[in-house]
């Protein structure tokens, strides 16, 4: 075949995009002339196509579905390796556990240890906040019916509250750390310091007794130690928040004032505090102690 010649063919290059506007805008006008016969042509023209747009679509739809099953697939096999080398992890976990179980039995009976008595605890609404200048506490919507019992401490998913310091039957009264009646034996973690966490009506407690020369830190998380048979050890308190003044100050973990439920945990050890003195009534007649006094008990 003979082909075209160079000047032919620049020739057609130009007069080629002139006719091809020429041609669209006549399409335009003609369209815009007469719109009912260019719809039904364009209508003939996709009705035309449809059948043939339809079989041509079918393989790209199903490479699209191959296309997926083979991303689940290879997610699948992932996901099934992961699983794999988790339960594996979890395997040596179990039987490092089993071991320090067994470890742990053996020494419990080489030592002679006493159990830790059982936790219970129960959850308490707070119905009332005595935020006075001489007294920090909180009343709450549990007594002794409900099992609470003056010493047990008060929680919350935070850290520590304080402790139930009056019972009534369905009423029960919890000394804040922060009262200045309140006194908790802790351990500054950092440094690995005991001290006595003294409260003074303020909103942050301070650390009494110290050793000398403790490096206490701002930021040393503040724990029980479980001295005193009040509070177990590790009940988590606050950090320490300041070393000015005469003695260090600490945040607690408990925003006291916000609290509207916390727990009344029973961790065995009330038993130890000693039982409230109760009144001689005018009569001669023994009176009930002086927290059911006070809630109003009859």
């Amino acid at each position: 075949m003979i082909g075209f010649s160079p000047a032919r063919r620049a020739a057609t290059q130009r007069v080629a995009p002139p006719l091809l506007v020429l041609l669209s805008a006549t399409m335009v006008l003609l369209g815009k002339a007469d719109q009912v016969m260019f719809e039904s042509l364009r209508v003939s023209v996709t009705d035309t196509a449809s059948p043939a747009l339809d079989v041509l679509s079918r393989p790209l739809d199903a490479l699209g579905h191959l296309t997926d099953h083979a991303r689940e697939f290879v997610a699948v096999y992932q996901d099934n390796l992961r699983l794999a080398e988790e339960n594996e992890r979890l395997l040596n976990w179990q039987q490092a556990a089993l071991n320090l179980a067994s470890e742990n039995a053996r020494l419990r009976e080489l030592l002679k240890l006493t159990p830790e008595p059982a936790t219970t605890f129960i959850t308490a609404r707070v119905i009332a906040n005595s935020g006075g200048a001489y007294v920090r506490s909180l009343m709450v919507h549990a007594g002794s019916e409900n099992g609470v019992e003056r010493g047990q401490a008060a929680v919350t998913g935070e850290g520590l509250v304080g402790r139930v310091s009056e019972v009534g039957s369905r009423a029960a009264r919890v000394l804040l750390v922060t009262d200045l009646n309140s006194r908790v034996p802790v351990i500054v973690e950092g440094p690995q310091q005991r001290a006595l966490l003294t409260g003074d009506n303020s909103e942050r407690p301070c650390l009494l007794y110290l050793d000398a020369g403790a490096e206490i830190k701002v930021g040393d998380r503040v724990v029980t130690s479980g001295q005193g048979g009040v509070f177990p050890p590790g009940l988590p308190v606050g950090v320490v928040a300041s070393l000015d003044g005469e003695a260090p100050r600490v945040e607690p973990y408990v925003e006291l004032s916000g609290v509207e439920y916390l727990r009344i945990v029973d961790y065995g050890l009330a038993d130890g505090l000693p039982k409230p003195v109760p009144i001689a009534s005018r009569s001669g007649r023994r009176a009930e102690p002086l927290a059911g006094a006070l809630l109003g008990r009859r």
